[in-house]
């Protein structure tokens, strides 16, 4: 890491190790764990996902869950080959380009849009463990909504709201790729990545006020500013994810990542594709937003966390089951396995 990576990583909390910004999380969450007695309370949060999707929970077998007119076309790999992945691609009725994303994991790890039969190699020696392919969806707005209802509740509530601007330039008519992304803080921390991914890219000259998309993947680790939407929530956002949640069997907390063309569509509770849905382990991504106050950041974590624990000892309470210690730790083993793939 050069010093100017360093000062802009120092200078902006949302930046940091997230291992480090978790640290008085993990304290909290041992509370709300000698309040529920288990060390895997957070496996009753979600009653219908593994481990209540904190740990190695398959993403896949959670998309089955939601109905199906709300998610894109989807299939999962256990071998990733070349071969394997255009016979699936053949199943879904799917053309170039897909979505290639593991099963398993977290912050965008493995997740790459793949535009041409060309790539598979490459991505199948890098990802050796199971895959999904997903329809690509090109719609203009991604979005993160965080809904949790507690287990005795009729209704929901959505807790945040999060916009994803995907990472990329403005030309100037005369600077190369790699120089406007040198200008930008944001871009100049992805620019060793791209460099390597796409080296022919850096020296093209963008026409003055053209903007160019650097990073398809909504994803912070990857660039992507993720700008508070907290705004945008009414009792018709409430009433909308309440349908679709209420179909979800076994869910109770959790963020779903999105894709729909306009606010209006979201609004309306059509044209909503859900990429993903994360369970115990998903954040009020709003955090994120730059400038956000680190002070209320751990307000709103802290908040999310009281209300997962809420949640996951009312479930107990209405016979839930938590997690065995046995099968916990050798989840925990799993998932700490899977992470460096």
């Amino acid at each position: 890491m050069n010093l100017r990576s360093f000062f802009i990583k120092l200078t902006s909390w949302e930046y940091w190790p997230w291992q480090l910004v978790y640290l008085p999380i993990w304290f909290y969450a041992l509370g709300i764990a000698i309040r529920a007695r288990s060390p895997f309370f957070f496996s009753a949060s979600n009653p219908g996902i593994e481990n209540g999707g904190l740990l190695a929970e398959s993403k896949s077998a959670i998309l089955k869950k939601i109905p199906a007119e709300f998610t894109p076309k989807t299939l999962l790999i256990e071998k990733p080959e070349p071969q394997n992945i255009l016979r699936g691609m053949e199943q879904l009725g799917l053309s170039f380009p897909i979505i290639l994303k593991p099963d398993f994991g977290e912050r965008g790890r493995g997740v790459e849009k793949i535009n041409h039969e060309e790539e598979l190699p490459s991505y199948c020696r890098e990802v050796q463990i199971p895959v999904i392919i997903q329809e690509f969806i090109d719609y203009p707005l991604e979005v993160g909504v965080f809904y949790y209802r507690h287990p005795n509740r009729q209704f929901g509530t959505i807790s945040s709201v999060v916009l994803k601007e995907m990472l990329s330039i403005t030309g100037d008519g005369t600077s190369s790729v790699e120089t406007l992304m040198t200008q930008n803080p944001r871009a100049f921390l992805q620019l060793e990545r791209l460099k390597e991914a796409q080296h022919d890219l850096m020296t093209t000259v963008v026409p003055k006020g053209e903007k160019l998309l650097l990073e398809s993947i909504g994803n912070h680790c990857r660039g992507t500013k993720f700008l508070n939407g907290n705004h945008l929530i009414n009792k018709v956002l409430h009433a909308r994810f309440d349908q679709i949640a209420l179909q979800i069997e076994g869910f109770n907390y959790g963020r779903f990542d999105l894709r729909v063309p306009s606010l209006e569509d979201l609004y309306a509770g059509k044209n909503i594709k859900i990429m993903e849905l994360n369970g115990a382990k998903a954040e009020p991504a709003h955090i994120y937003h730059p400038g956000y106050s680190l002070v209320q950041a751990y307000k709103d974590l802290f908040a999310h966390w009281k209300v997962m624990g809420e949640i996951s000892i009312a479930n107990h309470q209405n016979g839930v089951p938590y997690t065995t210690f046995r099968k916990g730790v050798t989840s925990l083993i799993e998932y700490r396995q899977l992470s460096k793939m």
